[in-house]
């Protein structure tokens, strides 16, 4: 049982937190991650109109919908909302995304038909994560799906896999071939066409789709996600007989968006998927959010298996995992670093000793051939090798010329290195670390470097400046790889995103490798080749319910998912794995996958994660329930272990050892071959740890003899969850009222005065610390400060908006002049021209509206509304 680190360890970390009255001291933990700075707008342009009424999905008739729409287009007629269509949904989803200007936002959530109205958030495609290159063969070994494959005889077969990505080259040998009936990529759409680019800051944005049948790929994202699901070739998948769906999202190049999504998730309920990956999403989310709405439908209307990325977003703290993963059915999947790594290599004389590699970005590809002498630039103590001068002295010109130079990191850029090094005559630069292991390099910059840079570990940088030190050393590139020890593997990657849900359920749900992965990318981009994130990680996951479903056909998504849960192996904490800590249950979810002994389980229990909520009202006391599908009974000894929890900072946590208090109403439980069988679990937070902190652990079932270990992740927050502020002032003392002047936007502390024409209306920046549940804007008269009416006062009106990214970002809400109401068909009041203030006022996460305390307020400077 290699589970929970080693049993042994795992008996040795029950011991505090079985004996139940002892409570170990509380203490914290580094690293804690940087959250980014800078300020910068994240309000969006586009918006979904989710309407009054079920979809079809839950019952609802599709003339009833169409009538609905309709009701929907002439009520905003008459309200004088201009608007473009880009979407209808009826099936997943009830409603529609619209184009329509941010002012008129307002008018529309007052419509009678609108039951809500959602940005639609702009979905970039996600960029490789700095890490390591691991290969695909040792991930999988990770996971177990090699023991599924080999030794089980599971592969996949039979199952339908959507990919919903950049599409799949249907071209590549791994995949099959072909696109068709017959072919491993059977079915398909591509929804928006190479030219498609949703990324308004980019030069080639282009918003508008122009779908086709072929969903061939020209980026490489989805064919490497495809890979890792289920290649089989060079590579081999976690699933290489699964059969392939393709639903092509994304362009060439830049983003999509949310609208898009949902979309695809109709066409793939009609098109039968037994399973649906996807390795993209919004951050910071609710599980609201309509993606999320749309990928539970999914789930509970049409028994699919939803799978989805929790996002890349480690370095922007706590409450940061994304929809659609946030949806209540949805597996959200982290990332763990590989085992190994995976790199192309050169050797170096007299031995022929081959060195790994990695590419830097920014610089040409390495030769795969060719023999060059080295030389050094410093030594392995040199703390600004290359640099510019006073911080280091770079070479000399012409002094390389011919040469591949030997760079320590430290103190300057990689640009600036890689330049000196290249003014000096280099034809190649090999830039090794300063601390243990292999990182992912840019040499991006001005003038571009135009010859090869590759990075190397300390370990293989260290060893050439020695033979370096003593006499001359040469190079010859080649085309090989070499596997080496990942020295972060088997622990959280540090990009991997950090839960809760802003609903306070368990997110991310399980994990799987997603550190730097070598699998399939098209053949015109060179077949195979590296990439890192989550993205990863979730197809890897796709595959095993793959796996798992052909093993035990019939499973619902919602035992597929007990199944995996229970039978994961969460890891040790990242920051120090030799201290024996387990990683944060909020980051981990339920732990790495363990893909063969859920097929060969005969047990499960239920729930299969526990979400404890907020700690205020007491302990929170669980009944969990045991099922025995087995020939024989079996007797489990109820135990604990704890995991790392996280203190109340959101953007830069910090991690403390404090182990919650579990009682078990036995100590052990007895199931019957065939039955089931109950016990109770009572959980409180450590009284050490500060309020406003995520704590958690694992419920862990060991047979007695036989049987395979259980466990059921829990956590929950310590004291009052409303306590947490959402209105922080920030470096730019937010909140403001401001005027927009061209995309952007300028405080007005003193007051100022609107026309209402055009842009020209007052704007409220916002910059949220948390996730909030309800948004209102009051108008009040600025001479008493009165409402202007007793119940109809609300200028804006909102619903789970997700928190910002960082510390300085906002989000801009404009305010168009008019009040709501509610009289017939009036359902708005044009504010007369006049002073008033704007009274920000938002309901915290799972707050009660009826409880003053769990609200907060700001009241804006005086805003003048003079129409001309």
């Amino acid at each position: 049982m290699k589970r929970f680190l080693a049993m042994s360890a795992l008996l040795a970390l029950f011991g505090a937190a079985a004996a139940q009255a002892q409570v170990e001291e509380v203490f914290p933990l580094t690293p804690a991650p940087a959250a980014p700075g800078g300020s910068f707008n994240e309000s969006a342009t586009l918006w979904f109109v989710e309407l009054k009424g079920s979809p079809k999905a839950d019952g609802g008739s599709a003339a009833d919908l169409s009538g609905k729409r309709n009701k929907f287009r002439q009520e905003a007629a008459n309200m004088g909302v201009l608007f473009t269509e880009r979407f209808v949904y009826d099936d997943l989803f009830n409603g529609l995304s619209i184009a329509v200007r941010t002012s008129d936002v307002p008018r529309l959530k007052r419509l009678d038909s609108v039951a809500a109205v959602y940005p639609v958030e702009t979905v970039a495609m996600p960029e490789p994560q700095p890490g390591d290159n691991p290969n695909l063969a040792t991930a999988i070994s990770q996971t177990q799906a090699d023991i599924a494959q080999n030794s089980l005889g599971l592969t996949g077969a039979g199952v339908l896999v959507a990919v919903m990505d950049t599409g799949i080259d249907v071209d590549h040998p791994d995949l099959g071939g072909c696109f068709g009936p017959g072919c491993r990529v059977e079915v398909g759409h591509d929804f928006v066409g190479d030219a498609y680019n949703n990324d308004s800051a980019s030069p080639g944005f282009n918003p508008i789709p122009t779908p086709d049948d072929n969903p061939d790929d020209c980026n490489g994202h989805g064919t490497h996600v495809s890979g890792i699901v289920g290649a089989n070739g060079t590579v081999k998948g976690a699933a290489p007989g699964v059969t392939f769906g393709a639903y092509r999202v994304f362009g060439c190049a830049g983003s999509t968006s949310a609208d898009i999504m949902i979309a695809a998730m109709e066409r793939i309920a009609k098109d039968g998927a037994d399973v649906l990956n996807m390795s993209i999403g919004s951050s910071f989310q609710w599980p609201q959010y309509p993606t999320a709405q749309a990928a539970t439908r999914l789930v509970e209307k049409k028994g699919i298996v939803v799978v989805a990325s929790a996002g890349n977003n480690g370095a922007n703290g706590l409450w940061a995992t994304g929809a659609p993963s946030l949806g209540e059915k949805v597996i959200s999947v982290a990332s763990f670093d590989n085992t190994h790594l995976r790199a192309r290599a050169f050797t170096i004389s007299a031995d022929n000793l081959a060195i790994g590699y990695n590419r830097a970005t920014a610089a040409p590809a390495s030769p795969l051939s060719g023999t060059f002498p080295l030389a050094r630039t410093g030594t392995s103590a040199s703390a600004a090798d290359a640099c510019n001068a006073p911080a280091g002295v770079p070479p000399a010109l012409g002094s390389l010329t011919g040469k591949v130079a030997l760079i320590r990191r430290g103190t300057c850029g990689f640009h600036e290195k890689a330049r000196n090094a290249e003014i000096a005559g280099a034809i190649g630069v090999v830039i090794y670390n300063n601390v243990p292991g292999i990182q992912n390099i840019t040499v991006a910059g001005v003038p571009a470097i135009t010859i090869p840079v590759v990075s190397v570990s300390q370990a293989s940088g260290n060893l050439i400046d020695g033979r370096l030190a003593s006499g001359a050393v040469s190079l010859t590139w080649t085309g090989n790889f070499v596997s080496e020890p990942n020295l972060t593997g088997n622990t959280i990657s540090a990009f991997s995103s950090y839960g809760l849900s802003p609903t306070l359920d368990i997110k991310p749900d399980i994990g799987a490798p997603g550190g730097l992965i070598f699998s399939t990318i098209p053949l015109e981009l060179g077949g195979h080749g590296n990439n890192n994130g989550t993205s990863m990680s979730s197809p890897h996951v796709a595959g095993t319910v793959a796996l798992l479903l052909e093993a035990r056909p019939g499973l619902t998504p919602e035992e597929v998912r007990t199944l995996l849960q229970n039978t994961s192996e969460p890891k040790a904490w990242f920051g120090n794995p030799t201290l024996g800590f387990l990683d944060n249950v909020h980051r981990q979810g339920a732990g790495m996958v363990q893909i063969a002994d859920a097929v060969q389980t005969t047990s499960h229990v239920t729930p299969s994660k526990l979400a404890l909520g907020e700690s205020e009202n007491g302990p929170a006391i669980r009944t969990l329930t045991v099922t025995n599908n087995g020939a024989t009974a079996v007797t489990y000894n109820l135990v604990h272990t704890s995991a790392l929890a996280t203190g109340p900072n959101t953007f830069v946590p910090a991690f403390f050892n404090a182990p919650a208090s579990v009682a078990f109403s036995s100590p052990t439980v007895t199931v019957a071959a065939g039955g089931i069988a109950t016990f109770d679990v009572t959980i409180s937070p450590n009284p050490g740890l500060a309020d406003r902190s995520i704590y958690g652990g694992y419920i862990v079932l060991s047979p007695q003899a036989g049987g395979q270990l259980l466990s059921v992740p829990f956590a929950g927050i310590k004291g009052d969850y409303q306590s947490i502020q959402v209105l922080v002032p920030t470096v730019n003392n937010f909140p403001w009222l401001a005027r927009q002047v061209g995309t952007g936007f300028v405080n007005q502390p003193a007051g100022a005065t609107y026309t209402l024409v055009g842009n020209d209306v007052p704007f409220l920046v916002i910059h949220f610390d948390h996730q909030v549940e309800r948004l209102e804007v009051e108008v009040r008269n600025a001479a008493n400060g009165q409402k202007l009416h007793p119940v109809f006062s609300n200028a804006i009106e909102d619903e789970f908006l997700p928190r910002n990214s960082g510390a300085a970002t906002f989000f801009a809400f404009a305010w168009d002049g008019t009040r709501q109401h509610n009289n017939g068909n009036d359902k708005v009041k044009l504010v007369p021209d006049g002073q008033y203030t704007l009274t920000v006022k938002v309901l915290k996460a799972l707050g009660d509206e009826n409880n003053p305390a769990h609200w907060e307020t700001w009241t804006s400077p005086v805003v003048t509304l003079d129409r001309p």
